[in-house]
């Protein structure tokens, strides 16, 4: 199907992509990889009256680092994530995460960024994102903001973002030395999670001292295992304690029920597969 009408702009600094948003109004849309907005426009679930394409900025591409943190640009593709040093060294459960993001023609288009202001609660960066406690930066025409991970995602793709602003980076902290792993349930013909755990832990000999766990598609946003999280830390790293730790993975979740999973089967799930991810993290 066509999509309908809609005025184009590509513009080439954060400050003209801003500016054009506040001039759009509330019915503008803004088009970084284009992998999940281009399917909605053909369809016509979404009419614009303008298009802000971001692929023209050249400063929301590349990972940086800035201190005790990484900054990755809204704009860089889900490939150049899986591959960057700094991922690999520093937060490590990014890179396992995004490797497992569709095929790799859409991590090639699509956008880190992109994923992350489209907040699809199926969508395999959302949890990863809130378990290292990111932050996103946001630019607007009356300048930058940063918003927690934990405050960023607010509903069903629904977040933190207002019609005029823009997502341009996410400062993620380091995790340097520690484990971890993206365990991801979905059915063979598609690439969305019907649940999926992020974790990431540091031990100390065979303790486990610090644990981040959050969950994938249990609620309308990613949800923080912290039930979890209390279970593991202190622990050893051991099957029976991880085992016993995963139980607690559906509490303070909320998921849905649809074609694929009830909510009786995505508890299990997470339970399930909240035990293989500690496993596989601290090996």
């Amino acid at each position: 199907m066509i999509p309908s009408a809609f005025d184009y702009t590509a513009p080439s600094t954060v400050d003209e992509a801003v500016r054009a948003l506040a001039e759009a109004g509330e019915d503008a849309k803004v088009l970084a990889g284009g992998q999940s907005l281009l399917p909605v426009l053909r369809m016509r679930l979404a009419a614009p009256t303008t298009l802000v394409d971001l692929g023209k900025i050249a400063e929301l591409r590349g990972v940086t680092e800035d201190g005790d943190a990484l900054v990755i640009g809204a704009m860089t593709t889900h490939y150049e994530v899986q591959r960057d040093a700094l991922v690999r060294e520093h937060a490590e459960l990014l890179a396992k995460a995004t490797d497992t993001v569709a095929d790799p023609q859409v991590r090639h288009r699509g956008t880190f960024g992109g994923s992350i202001a489209h907040a699809d609660p199926a969508g395999d960066l959302l949890a990863p994102a809130l378990a290292l406690d990111a932050e996103m930066v946001i630019a607007s025409a009356g300048g930058r903001r940063t918003v927690p991970a934990a405050e960023f995602f607010q509903d069903f793709f629904t977040t933190a973002l207002a019609p005029d602003e823009i997502l341009v980076a996410v400062r993620v902290p380091k995790y340097t030395g520690w484990h971890a792993h993206y365990e991801k349930f979905n059915r063979v013909a598609q690439a969305w999670s019907m649940v999926a755990v992020a974790v990431a832990v540091r031990t100390d000999g065979a303790s486990i001292a610090e644990a981040r766990v959050a969950l994938t598609n249990m609620g309308s946003t990613p949800v923080r295992a912290t039930a979890v999280e209390q279970a593991l830390v202190g622990g050893e790293a051991s099957a029976d304690s991880v085992r016993a730790a995963a139980q607690h993975a559906a509490e303070g979740t909320n998921p849905t029920a649809d074609g694929n999973a009830d909510v009786e089967y995505r508890q299990e799930l997470a339970r399930v597969l909240t035990g293989r991810a500690v496993s596989a993290a601290v090996g």
